[in-house]
C-alpha cells in the first residue's frame, strides 16, 4: 500500500466563487491499476474522517479488495489533510474560511483520477455518510464515467431533519467561550466534548445503548465509551475543520448545480449506474425512509436496508461483522455485473 500522497491542484475557483491561489488533495492508493486502468474504486471520506479512519475495510477478503482493484481514498476538503481551514494561508483565516461543497470535492477528484492516475471510467464508487453523498454526486454529474455505485447510510440531498442535527452540533461547538468573531481564539475543549456527546447520541441507536453494545468493543462503562470513543475522536480534530465539513454536509444536494438547477428528481434519474443503497434501519438522521424515497427515483438502484442495532455506524461496521458481511456481499455482487 502506498503512503499518503498530495495532488497539487494549483489555483482553484470554488463553487461559491471564491478563488484559492493554491489547493491540494491528499489521497492514498491501495492496490494497483491494471493495464487497462479499468479496476479503479473511488472511496471518498466521511465526516471528520481521515483516510486512516476508514481504510480498515480494505484488504483481502474485506469489503474492498486491493488484490483485485486499485482503491483510491481522496480526503475531502475541510478534513485537515486536503485543503482545509486549518491549513489555509492568509487572508482565509480568522473568520474568512471559504465554504467547500461536494461540487468542489468532485471537481478535485475528477482531476486527480484523470490527470494523475490517467483513469477515465470508475469501476465502483463506494461511500459511507458524507462519502456516500460524494458518490451520488459523481453518479449524477458524470453518469457516463461511473460504472457502479454502492452507498451506505447517506443521502442525495441533506434532509431538513438532518440539517437540524448539524445545526445543533455547530451551536454546541460555537457556544464555547473560545469562539470569537467567527474564529476560535482558544482551543474549544468544552465545546468539542459537548459536540462529541451530542454526536454519540445521534450516531448510535437507542437499542445500542439500552443493550450496552459498547461492552462488546471493550469499554468498561457508557462513560468510558463516550470519553474514549467519542470525545477522544473529535478532540483529535481542528474545530474550524469540523465546522467547515458541517457546512459542506448541510449544502449537500446532487441537484444544486448548473446541470439540474435544483431538480432533484432529474438528478436522481440521471444516475444510470447500477447502484445499491444501504440505509440502516436504526439510523437517526440518514433515515431508511428518506433513502427509500430517493432510491425510487433512480432507474437502476436497489434499496437494501441494513438490519442493525448500530445506527448510523452500521454503514461503517468496524465493530459489526454482520453488517460488514452484508456490505461486502453487495459490493461483490455489483463488481460481478
Amino acid at each position: 500500500m502506498n503512503e499518503l500522497q498530495i495532488f497539487e491542484l494549483g489555483p482553484v475557483t470554488l463553487a461559491s466563487g471564491v478563488r484559492l491561489p493554491a489547493a491540494h488533495l491528499a489521497y492514498r492508493v491501495y492496490g494497483e491499476l491494471n493495464t487497462a486502468k479499468s479496476n479503479l474504486i473511488l472511496y471518498p471520506t466521511s465526516y471528520g474522517a481521515h483516510h486512516t479512519d476508514i481504510d480498515w475495510l480494505i484488504g483481502p477478503g474485506r469489503i474492498l479488495d486491493p488484490e483485485t482493484h486499485c482503491i483510491v481514498i481522496p480526503n475531502q476538503f475541510g478534513n485537515g489533510l486536503s485543503t482545509s481551514p486549518s491549513n489555509l494561508p492568509e487572508p482565509f483565516t480568522h473568520g474568512r474560511a471559504p465554504v467547500f461543497t461536494h461540487l468542489d470535492n468532485i471537481a478535485a477528484q475528477d482531476r486527480l483520477i484523470r490527470e494523475e492516475l490517467g483513469v477515465e471510467r470508475i469501476a465502483l464508487i463506494y461511500g459511507w455518510s458524507m462519502g456516500g453523498q460524494q458518490a451520488l454526486h459523481w453518479g449524477a454529474l458524470h453518469p457516463d464515467r461511473v460504472e457502479r455505485i454502492c452507498v451506505t447510510c447517506t443521502s442525495a440531498r441533506t434532509s431538513p431533519h438532518n440539517k437540524l442535527f448539524l445545526e445543533g452540533l455547530r451551536a454546541a461547538l460555537t457556544a464555547d467561550p473560545g469562539w470569537c468573531d467567527g474564529w476560535f481564539r482558544d482551543r474549544p475543549i468544552r465545546g468539542l466534548r459537548a459536540f462529541a456527546r451530542i454526536y454519540a447520541g445521534w450516531a448510535m441507536s437507542q437499542a445500542f445503548y439500552r443493550e450496552e453494545v459498547w461492552r462488546e468493543a471493550g469499554f468498561a462503562s457508557r462513560e468510558d465509551y463516550l470519553i474514549r470513543a467519542w470525545e477522544g475522536n473529535f478532540l483529535r480534530r481542528d474545530p474550524t475543520d469540523l465546522l467547515s465539513m458541517i457546512e459542506t454536509w448541510i449544502r449537500s444536494d446532487i441537484s444544486t448545480n448548473e446541470t439540474y438547477k435544483g431538480d432533484l428528481k432529474a438528478a436522481l434519474g440521471a444516475i444510470r449506474a447500477p447502484t445499491i443503497v444501504m440505509p440502516s434501519d436504526t439510523d437517526l438522521y440518514f433515515t431508511a425512509e428518506d433513502s427509500r424515497i430517493e432510491t425510487a427515483l433512480m432507474p437502476n438502484a436497489e434499496l437494501r436496508p441494513l438490519r442493525s442495532i448500530h445506527g448510523h455506524r452500521a454503514g461503517n461496521p468496524s465493530d459489526s461483522p454482520e453488517d460488514e458481511a452484508a456490505i461486502r456481499g453487495a459490493v461483490r455482487e455489483l463488481l460481478a455485473r
